[in-house]
């Protein structure tokens, strides 16, 4: 059987000589598309399944960081999820810490022999993949350690939130989940909801990491206002919330973070 690989990279000059950089040094491995950015690269990994996906960390729209926290939510087999590779520009001081994370990367520009090693790992985690248990969150996570952290923002007692005409003052304490939806995110207690207009990406670094936990790209929980923790038919962690009907699904991206629950 063929090993099938995408490459997503929004300089097509670089998508070329990765691909052409690959088949010198792996000539069975099959490149099934290029993708320009991040949104193409989740929908062509959905359609094509391969098995292996090279993403650009910097692409417009969306990041690799990101596309691959997407597709992690999106992808429902039956084929393994795809190894990622991440390509980017890091300099030294960075890939030693891919080195020590024993995270697969491509240094831009595409150096032949680094990649020969990258593509002598990809075979042999093909060659034993189904001894692997979560590749993908593992990988991400460890990148986005990598990434430096800014200084932290202080952080939110009270959210002023929009309720019809009305600005609602809400203690931090009684939210129990903050969702994304289009331009604003929504605030939802026990028994109300209202609206901020600040992207989720900028509230996250405002709240308690030990109080609120991200679950997936779009939500936000108070972990004390989690029930459980359990699987549905599909193996996808689902959260159970205390006064709240909804029935959130954890991204396996942050599945580890409610494994002891």
């Amino acid at each position: 059987m063929s090993i099938r690989a995408l490459i997503a990279e929004d300089e097509p000059i670089l998508a070329a000589t990765l691909a052409m950089t690959l088949h010198r040094l792996w000539p069975a491995l099959e490149i099934v598309g290029t993708a320009p950015n991040g949104v193409a690269a989740v929908e062509q990994a959905l359609a094509l399944a391969p098995d292996v996906l090279f993403l650009d960390i910097k692409m417009p729209g969306q990041t690799g960081i990101e596309a691959a926290e997407e597709l992690a939510e999106r992808w429902e087999g039956p084929a393994p999820f795809p190894h990622v590779v991440f390509v980017t520009a890091y300099d030294d001081y960075a890939v030693q810490a891919f080195e020590q994370a024993a995270a697969d990367y491509v240094l831009k520009p595409v150096n032949e022999a680094r990649l020969a090693r990258t593509v002598e790992r990809l075979q042999s985690l093909l060659a034993s993949r189904h001894e692997e248990a979560d590749p993908l969150a593992q990988l991400v996570g460890r990148l986005q350690a990598l990434v430096p952290a800014s200084a932290a923002p202080q952080q939110l007692d009270i959210v002023r939130a929009a309720v019809g005409n009305m600005v609602r003052m809400i203690p931090v304490g009684e939210v129990v989940f903050f969702q994304a939806t289009d331009k604003y995110v929504n605030v939802a207690t026990a028994d109300h909801e209202a609206l901020i207009r600040m992207p989720l990406k900028e509230l996250l670094p405002q709240l308690d990491p030990a109080r609120f936990r991200q679950v997936n790209r779009s939500m936000v929980v108070n972990l004390a206002c989690v029930a459980s923790a359990g699987r549905d038919t599909m193996g996808k962690v689902m959260l159970t919330l205390k006064n709240r009907p909804e029935k959130p699904r954890v991204s396996p991206v942050y599945a580890h973070l409610f494994r002891q629950m």
